[in-house]
C-alpha cells in the first residue's frame, strides 16, 4: 500500500485527544495482568522530531541526522526536562521537578503541562480501539528491521493508527513515564513500541521493556508527549 508524504513543519507538533477508556496490561515476566480506566487526554500526532527538539533546548543529540526524524539517543531524564522546557515555554506548569541529578523525581500527574504518557495510555492509544498488537500490517505501519535500512526515518511516512497517530510502533521505542519494577529494577522507566532495529516479533502494542532512566541513551529510543484535558 502507497502511503503518500506528510507535509510536516519540523519545528512544529499537533495533539490528538485520545478518547476516555479502558485498557487491559499483561506482563509476562511476572505473569500478572491488570486493567486501567484511562481519562481522555492529548497525545502528539508525531514522534519528537529534531527539529522540534533543538528548538526547545538548543541541543542535537541524535546519531541519525535529520530535521523531521524522531530525537533519539535521549536518556528519560531528557525527555522529561523536555516537557518540563515546553510546559515554561507555553506558560503551563511543570508535572515534574527533577531533584538533584535525577536521582529523585517528583511527579504530578494533575499539572496542566507537557509530560510523557504512561504506558497504560500509550499502549491504550496505540490500539486505538482494538484489542490487537498491531493496528495494521506491519510493513504498512512501521520502520522495523526488515524495511528500516539500518536506520531511523522521517516521521509519519507509515499509515497511522485509526486515531491519527503515527509511527506508534517502530522507528524509535517511546519513553513513558512509568516505574516498571521498583522493587526489583529501582527507578527504571518504561519504554514501548519498538524501533527500526528491531525483528517484526519485537514490535507490538503489547511489549514491554525497560532501562535506567539517566545513564541510558540509544539510536532508537525516543518519545512523544501528552497533555491532560484540562
Amino acid at each position: 500500500m502507497k502511503i503518500e508524504k506528510q507535509n510536516i513543519e519540523p519545528t512544529a507538533f499537533e495533539l490528538v485527544k485520545i478518547p476516555a477508556g479502558e485498557i487491559h496490561l499483561n506482563d509476562d515476566r511476572i505473569k500478572k495482568k491488570w486493567s486501567v480506566n484511562i481519562n481522555e487526554f492529548y497525545l502528539s500526532k508525531y514522534l519528537v522530531t529534531q527539529a522540534f527538539y533543538f528548538n526547545v533546548t538548543g541541543q542535537s543529540p541524535s546519531y541519525f541526522k535529520g530535521d523531521n526524524k524522531p530525537v533519539e539517543s535521549v536518556s528519560w531524564i531528557d525527555a522529561v526536562q523536555f516537557c518540563n522546557q515546553i510546559s515554561l515555554k507555553e506558560g503551563l506548569n511543570p508535572c515534574y521537578r527533577i531533584i538533584g541529578e535525577g536521582d529523585k523525581i517528583e511527579f504530578d500527574k494533575d499539572e496542566n503541562g507537557y509530560r510523557l504518557p504512561s504506558e497504560a495510555e500509550w499502549q491504550y492509544a496505540c490500539q486505538a480501539n482494538t484489542n490487537s498488537i498491531r493496528y495494521s500490517e506491519l510493513p504498512e505501519i512501521a520502520w522495523y528491521k526488515e524495511n528500516a535500512l539500518n536506520g531511523t526515518h522521517d516521521v509519519g511516512l507509515k499509515k497511522p493508527n485509526e486515531w491519527g497517530l503515527y509511527d506508534m510502533l517502530g522507528n524509535v521505542w517511546e519513553w513513558c513515564s512509568d516505574i516498571y519494577d521498583e522493587e526489583v529494577y529501582g527507578a527504571y522507566r518504561i519504554f514501548r513500541g519498538g524501533g527500526w532495529a528491531d525483528e517484526e516479533r519485537s514490535v507490538m502494542a503489547t511489549n514491554r521493556r525497560r532501562s535506567h532512566p539517566r545513564a541510558f541513551k540509544i539510536d532508537d529510543l525516543g518519545f512523544r508527549i501528552a497533555k491532560n484535558v484540562n
